[in-house]
C-alpha cells in the first residue's frame, strides 16, 4: 500500500514550480551581448588611436618693401588698342572655295588664310601661256625667212657686181632682208609682251591666295566657303575681307587726360596699369607718346602708354586703369633680402632657430630659418627658410613636432 501510495505522489504535477526559460529567447540575449561589447571596443580603439590635433595660433609671412615706390601723380582710364591691325581680303572678287582660320588661331606671315576658286584666272593664265607659244612660233617663222633673205640678198650681190643680174633685182632683194629684220623684232618684243601677260596671269592666279601679311591672332573669322568676296563691295551678301589679324606683340594702352593736367604727364615717364578683369595684376610700363591735338568736346588729351609685360591676358579693347608715376628715386643702401616673420613664430629646437610652417592638409613642416635682425619690436628679418604668404606657428608649444596635425585655437571645440 505504502508504495503504491508513493508512486501516486510522483505522478501529480507541481503547479506551483515556474515553467522552463525558451531556449531561443536565451540565445537572443546571448547575441546582444556579443554585439554590445564589439561595439565598445571599436568605439575605445578608435578615441584612444586617433591623433589629436593640438590646438595653435598663426600668423603670415610678409615680403620686405625696397623702399623705393614712386608716388602717383596722375590717374586716368584708357583701353588696350593694338597698333598692327588689319582685316585681310582678297585683291580680286571671287568665289571663296576654303579657309583655313578660326578665332584664336596664331598665323605666321605668309600662311595661307583662305583660298578663292581658281577657274577663272587659271584660264586667263592658260590663255596668256598660249599667247607666249604663239609669239615664240612667230619668231621662228620670221627668223627661217630672214635667213633665207640674208643669203639670196648675198647672192646677188655678187652677181650684180658682175653684172649678171639686174641692179633692181638686188635692190628688193636687199629691202626683202631689212623687212623680215624688222619684222623679227617685232616678233620678239611680242614675246616679251606675252611673257609679261603671262606673269600678270601668274599673279592673278596668286590673288586666289588670301596669305596673312603679318604674324599674329585671328580675332575674326568673317567669310565662309561659297560666299562671294570682293576689296570693293560696299554692302548687300558680298563680303569684303576673310578675316582680322592683331599683332599681339604691338599692344599698348590708349588713354585720355583731361587737359588741365596733361602737363604733369611726360614721356618716357613710369607708369603703373591695372586692367580691370585682373584688379590684382599690376603691370609696369612708360609713356610712350602724348599726341598733339586735344578733343575740344571732351577737353582731353590722348596719351599712348607702352606695357612692359607681354601676356596672353592682355587683350585689345580691355578697360584699364593708369596710374602716372614719379621716376623713383635710386637708393643708397641696397634692398634688405627676406621675408617678415613675427618673432614669436621662432622657436629653438636642437640648438637652431626653427619654425613650424601649415600646410594644406592642416600638418606642420619643420624649417631651419636664417635670421638677419630684428624688424622693430615683433618682427624679424629672416633671410632663408620662409617664404612670403605662408603661415607659421606662434608660440609654438613644446610638444609641437614635424608632421603633427594642428588646428587654430579659435576653431577649437
Amino acid at each position: 500500500m505504502n508504495s503504491s501510495a508513493d508512486l501516486l505522489k510522483e505522478l501529480r504535477i507541481d503547479r506551483k514550480a515556474p515553467p522552463p526559460e525558451p531556449t531561443s529567447r536565451r540565445g537572443l540575449w546571448i547575441g546582444l551581448g556579443i554585439a554590445a561589447a564589439v561595439v565598445l571596443a571599436v568605439g575605445a580603439w578608435v578615441l584612444l588611436g586617433r591623433e589629436k590635433a593640438i590646438e595653435v595660433r598663426t600668423a603670415p609671412v610678409a615680403a620686405l618693401g625696397n623702399g623705393n615706390a614712386a608716388a602717383t601723380v596722375l590717374d586716368a582710364s584708357g583701353y588696350v588698342v593694338a597698333r598692327r591691325m588689319a582685316t585681310v581680303s582678297a585683291k580680286i572678287t571671287g568665289k571663296v572655295r576654303e579657309v583655313l582660320i578660326e578665332e584664336g588661331m596664331k598665323v605666321e606671315a605668309g600662311q595661307v588664310m583662305a583660298t578663292l576658286d581658281p577657274v577663272d584666272a587659271d584660264a586667263g593664265r592658260a590663255l596668256s601661256q598660249a599667247q607666249v607659244e604663239a609669239a615664240r612660233s612667230q619668231v621662228a617663222n620670221v627668223q627661217a625667212q630672214l635667213t633665207e633673205a640674208e643669203a639670196n640678198a648675198r647672192r646677188l650681190s655678187s652677181l650684180v657686181q658682175q653684172q649678171l643680174v639686174a641692179r633692181a633685182q638686188y635692190d628688193q632683194a636687199v629691202a626683202t632682208r631689212d623687212a623680215l629684220r624688222a619684222q623679227l623684232q617685232a616678233a620678239q618684243r611680242n614675246v616679251s609682251v606675252a611673257n609679261r601677260n603671262l606673269a600678270i596671269s601668274d599673279n592673278g592666279v596668286d590673288n586666289t591666295i588670301v596669305r596673312a601679311p603679318f604674324a599674329g591672332v585671328v580675332i575674326a573669322k568673317a567669310a565662309q566657303p561659297g560666299e562671294i568676296v570682293s576689296p570693293l563691295a560696299t554692302g548687300g551678301f558680298t563680303r569684303t575681307g576673310i578675316g582680322t589679324i592683331v599683332d599681339m606683340d604691338s599692344l599698348e594702352v590708349e588713354v585720355e587726360v583731361n587737359e588741365s593736367f596733361i602737363g604733369r604727364v611726360q614721356p618716357k615717364m613710369p607708369i603703373q596699369a591695372t586692367l580691370n578683369a585682373y584688379p590684382e595684376w599690376q603691370i609696369p610700363g612708360e609713356v610712350i607718346a602724348i599726341i598733339p591735338t586735344a578733343d575740344r568736346s571732351k577737353a582731353t588729351v590722348k596719351v599712348r602708354v607702352a606695357l612692359n609685360v607681354k601676356d596672353p591676358r592682355v587683350v585689345p579693347d580691355m578697360g584699364v586703369r593708369v596710374s602716372f608715376l614719379e621716376s623713383a628715386k635710386p637708393q643708397a643702401t641696397q634692398a634688405p633680402k627676406g621675408v617678415r616673420a613675427p618673432a614669436a613664430a621662432v622657436s629653438e629646437r636642437d640648438g637652431a632657430q626653427v619654425a613650424f610652417v601649415v600646410g594644406d592638409d592642416d600638418t606642420v613642416e619643420q624649417r631651419t630659418l636664417k635670421v638677419g635682425g630684428k624688424l622693430g619690436d615683433d618682427d624679424l628679418q629672416v633671410t632663408d627658410g620662409l617664404v612670403a604668404g605662408e603661415t607659421v606657428v606662434i608660440d609654438a608649444p613644446a610638444e609641437l613636432k614635424d608632421g603633427a596635425k594642428v588646428k587654430l585655437a579659435e576653431d577649437a571645440e
